[in-house]
């Protein structure tokens, strides 16, 4: 189990050759809940992003992604999918109950690397309110709906 903010920032290692061929700089989330694939930030001075399937990566480590060779990256195309920092980005959307509570603002996600499963949701209430509380957490099963303003979740007991 991993979370967006620990996978963000690391190499990408191609290990054929040993090469570092770029850096996960953001997440796609389909609309049904599951990380399709993490893109890549690839260059130096002219950066360009690209995207990995999450079954195309070979491992993922605490210190950097493993991939068989370049050819699992794949141009980045405009979609429907939503990101964490780039466009259609789910970071800061209010996270609501089926039941109707307010849970909070959602801040990473939890999921399974080798399938792209979230199982959890980190929240906040702001910057005081974390101070004081620590940020929560809440577990879920089923996928969430998410929508223009509000995502709305599942949550297990």
């Amino acid at each position: 189990m991993r979370t967006f903010s620990l996978l963000k920032g690391l190499p990408v290692i191609e290990l054929q050759s040993g090469s570092r061929i770029g850096e996960v700089c953001d997440i796609h989330i389909s609309g049904n809940g599951v990380v399709k694939s993490l893109l890549i930030r690839k260059g130096t001075l002219l950066k360009k992003t690209f995207h990995i399937d999450v079954q195309d990566v070979a491992s993922f480590g605490w210190d950097g992604v493993m991939v068989e060779d370049q050819s699992v990256l794949k141009p980045l195309k405009k979609s429907n999918e939503y990101t964490f920092e780039g466009p259609n980005r789910l970071t800061g959307r209010t996270m609501m109950s089926r039941e109707g509570e307010r849970l909070g603002l959602l801040e990473d996600v939890y999921f399974h690397e080798e399938v792209g499963t979230i199982i959890g949701y980190e929240l906040s209430d702001g910057f005081f309110s974390d101070m004081l509380e620590g940020k929560r957490i809440i577990k879920t099963e089923l996928p969430p709906a998410i929508g223009k303003d509000t995502i709305i979740v599942n949550v297990k007991e």
